[in-house]
């Protein structure tokens, strides 16, 4: 006779994950703010997950506190949107992937062109029709048709009718983190020239939109027909002019601590030392997850209600954080980020501590971080 032995229960983890926590009332409370500064409709813009914070959560709490559109860089993120019930227009630019012209047309995902090379190239591989924004170039030199290039846009986009169908024109702002509307003036000629160029070329009625958060919170000039906001939803203004709520919380455990003497070398190469007799925490979060290898001094994580200072070099897999007379037992929550304020550094902190922009703190945590939603 066989011996059947059940099989042993898997023995979960007394350690809080390292969890990157999404809080959508903030993402509808930053939309708010934009809503104040503009008369105009707004496309929720959640490109890169979410900017990290899970698109689908961010576009719904987007859409329940009245964003009109959607933009994404992929057809498929768009189709991931409509999967959830998102029923609003949605935008895709960019599709560094190709543009499947059919899932577009199936699931009513319009589509931003920024050549003839491609417009001809869409209207060639559709029975359509899709909806097509041209994208044209308003200064930034990154992408957009160029002005030279507008006659031969505007004649294929006359070609492809019933294929295709223009029902938008947009472009970027160069300079729109300076906050400076004279800065941008010549970007909002441009665009002005290229909305009467595609009416004139028999193209409308068409949606104009320009503006990204920056630009919808200083500049009016730049709204035109909608504003497309994407990283002031999650609380980032790169203008610097406006206070914005920050949409998520990151939080790890303490995994290891210790009593360490003075003149204790910490993590590779001893590049901290110990001056006297403290604690440290180790803390189970590293570059691998996000956390940026070169840090300026006085870069920190909150614990208990108190902001201490990593020390040594940021390791793969964790940091170790100098807690003075304090000793942490193991599974201690460490807030890596959050919108609390206090102890509890900000994105835009971690951003100046690593010598970059807020947008690549929220976009470079890593897949083993686990997501959630308050």
């Amino acid at each position: 006779m066989t011996t059947m032995t059940a099989p042993r229960p898997a023995i979960a983890s007394r350690l809080h994950a390292p969890t990157l926590t999404t809080l959508p009332d903030a993402v509808a409370e930053n939309l708010r703010i934009v809503r104040a500064a503009t008369p105009v409709p707004i496309m929720a813009v959640v490109k890169a997950d979410g900017y990290g914070h899970g698109a689908v959560v961010v576009a719904t709490a987007a859409v329940a506190a009245g964003a009109e559109w959607l933009g994404v860089t992929q057809v498929a993120e768009g189709v991931a949107l409509r999967d959830a019930g998102l029923a609003v227009p949605i935008l895709s630019w960019l599709n560094p992937a190709g543009i499947d012209a059919e899932a577009a047309a199936e699931h009513r995902i319009d589509i931003a062109v920024g050549s003839a090379e491609e417009l001809r190239q869409l209207s060639a591989e559709t029975s359509g029709p899709v909806r097509v924004h041209l994208h044209l170039d308003t200064g930034m030199a990154r992408g957009g048709s160029p002005l030279d290039e507008w006659p031969e846009l505007f004649r294929l986009a006359r070609a492809g009718r019933g294929r295709i169908e223009v029902v938008g024109v947009m472009g970027h702002l160069p300079r729109a983190d300076e906050g400076d509307p004279g800065a941008n003036a010549a970007a909002v000629l441009r665009m002005r020239q290229g909305r009467d160029a595609v009416l004139r070329a028999g193209l409308g009625p068409v949606l104009v939109h320009l503006a990204a958060t920056s630009g919808a919170l200083t500049d009016p000039a730049t709204h035109f027909g909608m504003v497309r906001i994407g990283a002031g939803l999650v609380g980032i203004d790169p203008s610097e002019t406006t206070p914005l709520i920050g949409a998520s919380r990151w939080t790890a455990p303490v995994v290891h601590g210790a009593l360490a003497p003075a003149g204790t070398a910490v993590g590779y190469a001893g590049t901290h030392v110990s001056r006297a007799e403290t604690h440290l925490a180790v803390v189970g979060v590293g570059y691998a997850d996000g956390i940026p290898r070169e840090l300026a001094p006085g870069a920190g994580v909150e614990i208990g209600g108190v902001r201490y200072p990593i020390v040594g070099r940021v390791s793969m897999d964790q940091i170790v954080v100098d807690t003075g007379a304090a000793l942490f037992p193991r599974g201690t929550i460490a807030t890596v980020f959050g919108p609390d304020g206090g102890a509890v550094p900000s994105v835009q902190e971690w951003a100046r501590w690593a010598g970059t922009i807020p947008h690549t703190i929220v976009t470079g945590i890593g897949a083993r971080v686990r997501r959630s939603a308050a």
